[in-house]
């Protein structure tokens, strides 16, 4: 099917007489006649549901069709992004082991990668999107378990050569982990380009209207564990707390990370995702696919205006001509990118604050990628936690204003920008 059919259709098939509209399965349990066949859903002999932490019939509808339109072959939901990246890189992770992360990435998942993680055992290398190949070769270890990037990374707007990490990551025998929130699999399917394991803040765009914060982690099903079981004992060698299980073994490609992350990861730190925000979820991926034109739409306006404002210093927008990422935008994104534009105001921090107080139809709010347009100061929230030398690297200034062009008419947004400029 299309994608415009699948955000609509996809991940749930109703029988005759059951309920058309995804139903919310509200119950932290689930009743069974006998303790024989409860003990067979414990020793993952039997598929079926025990209890919501670990699967619930609504989460999986909605993992279900998020599966379905990055092209996966698993999928599952947590409580926010930042519990699907953990999972993500945790799931093949342990102390000892290195991650190799791009440095153009959200602030929160820096900070998750370099401090959080580092205080348990996993080391990392940052490496700059634009970096060399013999850059990105050197940040490699023989510990090295995962890459990670995002498509688009937040707020810099840096856009990811995904074949090329993808290929560094392969050659050492480890996966490519992508976070595509931003484009959205609409606008990009990183695992058509060779990314193994696909994340989402679902709380953006795929919600769409800031009602449920929420993450997904869909599985390519085609990185081969076992060719490599020495890296990956996680997944190659028997898991004393399921009896012995081997998960590539069991569940072979197409079910072996996503299973290890829900039955292992999800059973030990319950970051799940409400039945309630998986339905809400699930309404906003039904109209995803006509959204993401308007927002587009609105970007590139409000991108081409900024860039002709003398009031302006830069713009970053992939699909803006002269980006320095357009290339890359014009590979991997042809249908558009997203609909948050990145800009420095030419009178710096204190301009960029004066713009965003005068601004009417746009909100100041931590949030991004929602159908109300809204805009930020990424140096003092979002990654005020990040150093100087960390701001740089991630491609972000104290004069950046973030902003989220929502589904609001176009011009009305462009007359809301200039009327803020004459004031900052």
């Amino acid at each position: 099917m299309s994608i415009d059919t699948t955000c609509v259709q996809g991940g749930y098939r109703p029988g005759n007489g059951e309920p058309r509209q995804v139903p919310i399965i509200q119950s932290t349990t689930f009743k069974y006649d006998t303790s024989e066949q409860m003990g067979r859903l414990f020793d993952l002999e039997e598929t079926g549901y025990f209890y919501t932490r670990l699967q619930n019939p609504t989460n999986d509808a909605v993992a279900a069709k998020i599966a379905e339109l990055e092209g996966g072959t698993a999928g599952m939901l947590t409580s926010s992004g930042q519990a699907a990246n953990f999972f993500a890189l945790f799931n093949i992770c342990e102390a000892g082991s290195h991650i190799v992360a791009s440095s153009a990435i959200y602030g929160g998942t820096y900070n998750l990668i370099a401090h959080t993680m580092a205080k348990m055992g996993i080391e990392s290398t940052f490496v700059s999107p634009t970096c060399t190949d013999e850059e990105l070769e050197a940040a490699f270890r023989p510990n090295t378990r995962a890459v990670f990037g995002e498509t688009i990374a937040n707020p810099a707007l840096a856009v990811l050569d995904i074949e090329r990490f993808a290929a560094a990551a392969h050659a050492r025998n480890v996966p490519l982990i992508v976070d595509n929130t931003f484009p959205t699999p609409v606008n990009c399917r990183p695992i058509e380009w060779g990314a193994d394991i696909v994340t989402h803040s679902t709380t953006k765009y795929m919600d769409g209207h800031g009602a449920g914060v929420g993450g997904a982690i869909v599985d390519s099903g085609k990185f081969d564990w076992m060719a490599h079981a020495d890296l990956f004992p996680g997944l190659t060698t028997p898991d004393d707390s399921y009896h012995g299980v081997v998960y590539a073994e069991k569940f072979g490609l197409e079910g072996a990370f996503i299973t290890k992350a829900t039955s292992q990861l999800m059973r030990d730190f319950g970051s799940i995702q409400s039945p309630q925000n998986a339905f809400i979820l699930n309404l906003g991926l039904e109209s995803l696919h006509v959204r993401m034109p308007q927002h587009c739409k609105n970007g590139m306006a409000v991108a081409e205006f900024l860039q002709g404002s003398n009031k302006v210093a830069s713009v970053r927008y992939p699909s803006l001509l002269g980006d320095p990422y357009h290339e890359l935008a014009e590979k991997y994104l042809p249908n558009g990118s997203c609909g948050v534009v990145s800009f420095e105001l030419a009178g710096g921090r204190e301009a960029a604050e004066r713009f965003m107080a005068a601004l009417k139809i746009a909100a100041i709010e931590t949030h991004v990628a929602d159908a109300r347009t809204c805009c930020l100061h990424p140096a003092s929230s979002t990654h005020r936690q990040m150093t100087d030398d960390e701001l740089v690297a991630a491609g972000i200034s104290p004069a950046m204003v973030r902003m989220s062009c929502g589904l609001e008419g176009t011009d009305d947004l462009v007359a809301d920008i200039a009327q803020a400029l004459e004031q900052a």
